[in-house]
């Protein structure tokens, strides 16, 4: 029996070649099939999860915490502060601190965190000023896609909030207090003027919200108008 030159025996994947009195050995030696083999999956299920489990995951926790504590205890101390005390002047500071670190917050830290979108105010050399709304483009292979768990945190504060200060305002005319509509003005400026900047950053300029106004409304009266037309043939 031959002993090749890379020291097996018999080896199935050897190829010898015998010239005197030298063997000529072009072989490669046995390898274990269980440590190169890579796990591949052979469908788009496994991706399909993965991306899924990406999309759902918080990213960036602390913004989407911040995001809604300042607005969220700006309600809550309007509301329970008659009870916790009887000074005025400490409930609306407190409120409107609360309110001006929320406006900072949202406009500058969590909307470009977490859903891409800013907007700010710039003046240009010749002293005008202008209204900059911006949207994060999506790069050709998907790499900055928004979560979509922070994308519903954002969305939901940004719009129940302003709609629960409104509520508050018509609240305090109604009941005669006056002294809580210049608090509950602040609490509809400051967050409104964000859900509008993100609205229009989310939406586009000010031509396309007229023109999706405008075919809604043109919708609605052509629907209307096929409706009656239908009802007064029957």
């Amino acid at each position: 029996m031959l002993r090749c030159l890379c020291g097996f025996l018999d080896n199935e994947l050897c190829l010898r070649f015998h010239f005197s009195p030298v063997t000529l050995c072009l072989c490669s030696p046995p390898q274990d099939s269980s440590d190169d083999i890579e796990d591949v999956s052979l469908f788009d299920a496994d991706d399909d999860v993965s991306r899924r489990s990406k999309k759902s995951k918080i990213r960036h926790p602390v913004a989407s915490f911040f995001h809604l504590f300042f607005r969220v205890s700006a309600i809550v101390v309007y509301l329970l502060c008659e009870l916790l005390t009887n000074s005025f002047i400490a409930c609306m500071v407190t409120i409107i601190l609360l309110l001006s670190c929320d406006f900072w917050a949202v406009k500058n830290v969590t909307g470009r965190l977490m859903v891409g979108l800013r907007w700010w105010n710039q003046v240009d050399d010749d002293g005008r000023s202008h209204w900059v709304f911006e949207a994060r483009k999506v790069s050709a292979q998907g790499g900055k896609i928004s979560s979509e768990a922070e994308s519903r945190i954002f969305w939901l504060g940004l719009i129940t909030c302003p709609m629960i200060w409104v509520i508050f305002a018509f609240s305090a005319l109604f009941s005669f207090k006056v002294k809580w509509l210049a608090v509950v003005m602040m609490g509809v400026v400051l967050q409104g003027a964000n859900l509008y900047g993100y609205i229009r950053c989310k939406v586009g300029s000010r031509k396309n919200l007229t023109s999706m106004a405008t075919s809604y409304l043109g919708k609605q009266f052509l629907r209307q108008t096929m409706t009656t037309e239908e009802q007064a043939a029957s």
